[in-house]
């Protein structure tokens, strides 16, 4: 989905929304004539031992929301169903930064999900605990990236180094 382009006045607001109701509300405010916008990704869904690929919200329980509040009747997307409330300061919306959803959207490949870094922020050499899978709960040493969705690194088993390629969101900091 891209970030639609918004009329001379309007500006983009974040509106809260009822549990995993992101896109009936989408709908609902698209329907009312609004322009409205839902980043999404992929996310790894394990249970048990499958892997599946799902998709997800970027932000869970926003929108985003095109309104000029000084025209349009902003008080019926509180009212949308799916939406608890826009985000507001006082009384008012509180307008986001364009820029922001403009640097998201800019990341969104062609199937329209947002493209997220994949690469881990450990150096060599870092200590990492394995969170999840058969090495759980053991620490080791991060020694690098294996490819996109692995990495690298040595565990003491068994009183030696064993090198061991693991995913990547299945460690972290120790």
């Amino acid at each position: 989905m891209t970030l639609p382009t918004l009329a001379q006045g309007q500006n983009w607001y974040a509106a809260f929304t009822h549990t995993n109701a992101e896109v009936r509300a989408m709908m609902h405010l698209q329907n009312q004539g609004f322009a409205s916008y839902l980043p999404r990704y992929l996310k790894r869904r394990r249970s048990g031992r499958r892997v599946d690929l799902v998709t997800r919200p970027l932000f869970p329980r926003y929108v985003f929301v095109g309104l000029d509040i000084a025209r349009e009747r902003w008080r019926s997307v509180n009212g949308t169903i799916g939406i608890t409330y826009l985000v507001s300061q006082g009384d008012r919306p509180a307008p986001l930064d364009s820029r922001v959803l403009e640097a998201i959207a800019a990341r969104e490949g062609e199937d329209g999900l947002v493209r997220l870094a994949t690469a881990p922020s450990f150096k060599p050499g870092q200590v990492v605990r394995v969170m999840e899978g058969a090495f759980a709960d053991q620490i080791g040493l991060y020694e690098g990236c294996a490819d996109q969705e692995r990495v690298r690194i040595l565990l003491n088993l068994l009183g030696r180094k064993v090198r061991v390629m693991i995913d990547t969101v299945a460690i972290a900091a120790a």
